[in-house]
């Protein structure tokens, strides 16, 4: 695609925009029990009308916008006093749970710089189903992850293990409320005492659970202690576009202790433009995502979540009583909130995957890593409420079509040599795969059991760097 030479109508540019959309998820449809987060028509056109009426406003300089300053303290107060946070807590708006976990593991290495001068090399103590943004920021800014084991039947961080992996170079703790991939809520005040008695900071990644739990644990869910009441904690992630039901880049950072945030702060003088202070990664900021969360809980308010909590969390539950009574499959874990992982006992589950998007539904599929095997995430929003029980007729129909068929009894697509294929140039595989890996690019009706059943066979360092080298073809449009 050359670079237009003259503009096009709207007409036509809004008609092509939506025709693109063709092979996307069905999510406006209820179907899709991940990714989206749809709180229902008249909610989301609010948001983006909001979101709309801030695009053009510029959150990089406060004393030329001080709109968009207003709206961001309004929106962490609410967040603050949402999670029970103590005099002198203050926070960050952000674009999504990755900048927010970023921007804490670069205040604890920061903090520790600053009042531990014997850290040199700063390590960053999780439990293996902490999210991938923690490796990442570990990545970004010189900080050693020190993977600790969970339970392998409740899939919780284990305590114990934690405080284990201390060492005179940790700088902080983390735990998550819940973890994305089963939905269970680590440990918290336990980790929390850990953290007081070894003088450390601790983080408690919120961001599926920070606009979901405590409206649950009102209706009655039992809910351990999670957010910023809990002793030990110093700091949450929390996603206001997940169940706060906001337009996507939402997310904030928050700290008990205000003096914190100072060490995420980035300012800077000593060059020839403009004074720069950022409080967050970005610079120029749109007032859009910022407005659209506003908006947001201003339009659905603690009476609306609450409404929301109840008809997902009996979803759910549904969910989840089914799926222990559906012969062949397993819950990972118990969830107690609207998030939750089953794997398949006796059959393959990445064919159970297939067949479920083949219906029109679209669980998500997660490979297997340590005590947790491949299984199917589902994550139950307001909108797929109503659906839950056509979903769970073809969920028992499907499981019993499939566990009745030897052909599914285990993975054919699986290699025999798993070792050799690890050890392949990334580039070398592809190329060889080509047809394989195209499909993974074809939209909601490109058969995945072959290349998820290869992915989940390898070891991750091995599908890491299968991934970057597809993800560096994936974006990349071929030029003549």
């Amino acid at each position: 695609m050359a670079f237009p030479k003259t503009g096009r109508t709207a007409e036509s540019l809004l008609a092509e925009l939506e025709a693109r959309k063709g092979n996307d998820v069905r999510w406006k449809e209820g179907r899709v029990f991940a990714y989206v987060y749809d709180a229902g028509p008249e909610a989301m056109e609010t948001v983006k009308q909001a979101y709309g009426s801030f695009l053009t406003e510029n959150g990089l300089d406060p004393t030329s916008f001080p709109s968009c300053l207003e709206l961001e303290r309004d929106v962490i107060a609410m967040a603050l006093d949402l999670q029970n946070a103590p005099p002198g807590a203050k926070g960050s708006f952000t674009t999504g749970g990755t900048e927010s976990i970023l921007l804490s593991v670069k205040t604890a290495r920061d903090h520790a710089r600053a009042t531990k001068p014997h850290i040199t090399a700063p390590e960053l103590v999780l439990p293996e189903t902490a999210h991938p943004a923690f490796y990442k920021a570990c990545k970004y800014f010189d900080v050693k992850p020190v993977v600790t084991p969970v339970d392998p039947e409740t899939f919780t961080a284990m305590p114990d293990a934690m405080e284990k992996a201390i060492t005179d170079q940790t700088v902080m703790l983390v735990a998550s409320a819940p973890s994305y991939a089963h939905g269970v809520v680590d440990p918290i005040a336990d980790i929390g005492q850990i953290a007081l008695k070894a003088g450390l900071l601790f983080h408690v990644d919120c961001c599926v659970g920070g606009m979901y739990l405590p409206f649950a644990r009102k209706l009655g869910a039992d809910i351990p202690d999670f957010d910023l009441s809990t002793p030990g904690v110093t700091q949450m992630s929390l996603d206001f576009h997940k169940w706060g039901y906001a337009a996507k880049g939402a997310s904030c950072v928050l700290y008990t202790d205000g003096e914190l945030r100072k060490h995420q702060i980035f300012a800077w003088s000593g060059w020839t433009g403009y004074t720069i202070v950022n409080p967050t990664m970005q610079s120029g900021r749109s007032g859009g995502p910022i407005a659209g969360a506003w908006a947001a809980l201003n339009f659905i308010g603690e009476e609306g979540y609450l409404r929301f909590a109840k008809v997902t969390q009996e979803g759910a539950r549904k969910i989840c009583d089914a799926v222990r009574e559906i012969e062949g499959l397993k819950l990972l874990g118990n969830p107690p909130g609207n998030v939750l992982a089953f794997a398949a006992e006796d059959f393959d589950i990445f064919a159970l995957s297939d067949a479920m998007k083949a219906k029109g539904w679209y669980l998500q599929p997660q490979f297997g890593f340590g005590p947790s095997p491949a299984n199917l995430h589902i994550s139950v929003g307001f909108v797929n409420a109503p659906n839950v029980d056509a979903m769970l007729e073809d969920l028992r129909a499907e499981t019993a079509r499939l566990r009745a068929d030897p052909a599914y009894r285990t993975a054919p697509h699986k290699p025999e040599d798993i070792s050799a294929i690890a050890g392949m140039d990334p580039a070398e595989l592809l190329d060889s795969m080509s047809g394989v890996f195209a499909a993974r690019a074809g939209g909601p009706g490109a058969e995945m059991r072959p290349i998820n059943t290869l992915m989940d066979a390898l070891p991750h360092t091995a599908r890491d760097r299968i991934l970057t080298e597809y993800i560096n073809r994936l974006y990349a449009k071929p030029r003549a």
